[in-house]
């Protein structure tokens, strides 16, 4: 009997202790699986950490290389300025002994000239004396007697004078009929307008710019219509380059261009206006020069020179 009520309790406590321990195994179930998810969550939010880092280096190193390129494009541009500017450098070094050749042309033209008319007046000369003889009446004929008319010389008694070849002015250009008109009227005091250049340009190349300029002026006021004075107005315009007056320059460069359409410093004046220009900061007026030049003398080496002034300043706008 005992042992039966004994049986009896324990049934009784084990069905109400099964409630209890079913709760308590969803409670661990539960928490294993809120541990789960934390767990997930974890790694979940390091795996997005790792991500993020990548991305940042990712940023980071395109940020350098995108820093390197600028600096290296600096570097580049740099560098084709400064080729460019020593391109212009011994275009400008090329197109100064070019002038130079041109002046040393126009002397030795000078020279020719002079030599020319020294042998024209010769040649006067000579045919004046002959002309003199002819007429002189024979030895020992009577003084009163009236002379016979004297016969006209033969062809071979007076040496025919040699054709003078047309060299035309000390500059490429031949003068015009104004410009003739003008030299005549030059000073009688004067001296030749190859005398007043020469001693000009020979001062000119010794830098002795005040004397050159001065004379240079001599040239051009005493003949004005002669293409040696175009040359004189093209030195001046050099001269005050070299003064760093450029506005006073360019007038000098427009009055070659503008009263001597002859003269063979034009293209050189064309240019070094636009020089000029350029220093008292009107480029588009440089520009239109430029333009000018190429488009009417595009295989001079002014026209080659201005080519790359131009893709100069068209890189420096861009900058």
């Amino acid at each position: 009997m005992t042992r039966h009520r004994l049986t009896i309790a324990a049934t009784l406590l084990f069905i109400a202790a099964t409630p209890a321990f079913a709760a308590n195994k969803d409670m661990v179930q539960l928490q294993t699986q809120v541990q789960t998810l934390q767990d997930s969550v974890a790694r979940l939010q390091q795996a997005n950490d790792e991500s993020m880092g990548v991305l940042k280096d990712l940023v980071q190193q395109t940020a350098d290389n995108i820093n390197k390129m600028s600096v290296s494009m600096d570097a580049l541009t740099k560098a084709m300025a400064a080729q460019q500017d020593a391109q212009n450098s011994k275009i400008d070094q090329l197109s100064g002994q070019i002038q130079s050749l041109n002046d040393s042309l126009d002397e030795v033209k000078a020279e020719m000239a002079k030599l020319n008319k020294t042998m024209q007046d010769v040649q006067s000369q000579q045919q004046s004396i002959n002309a003199t003889v002819s007429t002189m009446p024979a030895a020992g004929a009577p003084a009163t007697a009236t002379p016979a008319a004297a016969p006209a010389p033969a062809a071979s008694d007076v040496t025919p004078a040699p054709p003078v070849p047309d060299i035309g002015p000390p500059t490429t250009a031949k003068k015009s009929k104004h410009s003739a008109a003008v030299a005549l009227a030059a000073p009688a005091d004067a001296p030749p307008v190859e005398q007043l250049y020469q001693a000009a340009y020979g001062d000119y190349n010794a830098a002795k710019n005040a004397l050159a300029a001065s004379e240079f002026a001599d040239v051009v006021k005493n003949y004005p219509g002669d293409n040696l004075a175009g040359n004189a107005h093209f030195y001046m315009g050099e001269i005050l380059m070299k003064q760093n007056k450029p506005a006073l320059a360019a007038r000098q460069y427009d009055a070659v261009l503008e009263q001597y359409p002859g003269n063979s410093k034009i293209p050189a004046a064309q240019l070094h206006k636009a020089n000029a220009l350029i220093a008292i900061r009107q480029p588009d007026a440089a520009i239109r020069e430029l333009h000018s030049l190429i488009q009417r003398y595009p295989t001079s080496p002014e026209a080659q020179a201005a080519r790359t002034k131009l893709n100069a300043l068209a890189a420096r706008n861009q900058q």
